[in-house]
């Protein structure tokens, strides 16, 4: 396959980057933070975002979406990083739309083209730690009537304070830390017995704590079947992987560029600060860094397009490079930037904020350099 886009996705590419720079630039995610908004996104630009139909990018068009692929939803990612924009775009319609494929029927019909409209939001919620860890669940579903009793408790639940629905990874049998055994439950927010604790993250990014107290679900709830929710849950981990780091990947784009800038237009005895050789080789091996990254993304969300054996493993790469590309990134910015990149004043903080949070979300470089080392047998 080659690592190149086609003149479709240029262009997708091009119109998320025109909307997003009009409607969401960096000041609308200080304005969230500095008013301590409850919801943490804004209600009428997701409305927006619908109109152009960036949730139903992942959907089957025979639920109302347009049928795109991981590589398309990823440049939409490029563009949300390089702006900051939150949305619930990643949790609802790139995790929980990739996981939501793999359901019944009639649990697609009931959810799909509601996601995809923008009129419903749902999101995963998978970890139980302080670190990525999806195979370790403690939350118990146990068998009662014809349905299921849900007991145990969620964190870092991206959007669970705004969800409609939560997908619950819980364990029905075996040991807690083992792949089979999990079973994955589409669950209301306000079931009975389920509680939601909004939590802000370092990036001002909401997420949730959830628990589960006895939360009965009907059978029909089940997504994938019994004890075998560990493909889905993989699918719907690739699938916020990829989009992470696309995300990771814009995010490091737009500091690289505003850098530069910088050296171009900073002055020090008496001369442009670009024009010293030290920072035009950090300049130098930055932007090879996040080519790297670009690259090993484009292969990794075309893997997942075509059902490759081997994509989870390009994901856990991509999103490897791309948390230490954009860690670099910023780092290099806030350096270069001088004494104001540490201002709060100054965007770049932000820009680092979000990709330390963005590391660690669904794991984090070591998490996957980990996974890639297990998986090839070391």
């Amino acid at each position: 396959m080659a690592l190149l886009l086609t003149e479709e996705q240029t262009l997708l590419r091009d119109s998320a980057h025109s909307f997003l720079a009009a409607n969401a630039p960096v000041s609308a995610l200080r304005k969230l933070r500095d008013t301590h908004d409850d919801t943490g996104f804004s209600r009428p630009l997701w409305r927006d975002f619908a109109e152009m139909g960036f949730p139903a990018m992942l959907v089957p068009e025979a639920h109302g979406g347009l049928g795109l692929g991981h590589v398309e939803a990823g440049l939409v990612m490029q563009e949300i990083g390089r702006h900051l924009c939150a949305s619930p775009l990643w949790a609802s319609a790139i995790v929980a739309a990739s996981a939501l494929r793999h359901g019944s029927a009639a649990l697609q019909a009931a959810w799909l083209p509601a996601l995809a409209r923008g009129e419903r939001l749902l999101t995963l919620a998978v970890d139980e730690r302080s670190k990525h860890a999806p195979q370790h669940i403690t939350l118990r579903a146990t068998a009662h009537g014809d349905g299921w009793l849900l007991q145990g408790a969620k964190c870092f639940v991206v959007d669970g304070h705004a969800a409609d629905a939560l997908i619950v990874a819980a364990r029905s049998s075996g040991p807690v830390d083992d792949a089979d055994g999990i079973t994955l439950f589409v669950v209301a927010r306000d079931a009975p017995g389920v509680q939601i604790e909004r939590v802000a993250m370092l990036d001002a990014r909401p997420t949730a704590r959830i628990s589960f107290t006895h939360t009965a679900v009907a059978a029909d709830a089940l997504l994938g079947s019994v004890g075998g929710g560990a493909p889905v849950l993989q699918a719907a981990l690739d699938a916020g992987r990829a989009a992470a780091a696309a995300e990771l990947l814009g995010l490091a784009d737009e500091v690289f560029a505003r850098t530069v800038a910088y050296l171009k237009e900073r002055r020090q005895f008496g001369r442009l600060i670009g024009e010293f050789q030290g920072l035009q080789h950090r300049a130098a091996a930055l932007y090879v860094d996040i080519e790297l990254a670009r690259a090993a993304l484009l292969k990794a969300q075309q893997s997942l397009d075509a059902n490759d054996a081997g994509a989870s493993n390009a994901v856990s790469v991509a999103k490897a490079r791309a948390g230490t590309s954009a860690t670099l990134a910023v780092q290099e910015g806030v350096q270069m930037h001088g004494g104001m990149g540490m201002t709060d004043e100054f965007d770049i903080g932000l820009f680092m904020k979000r990709a330390r949070v963005l590391q660690e979300l669904f794991g984090d470089s070591a998490f996957h350099a980990d996974a890639l080392a297990r998986a090839r047998g070391y």
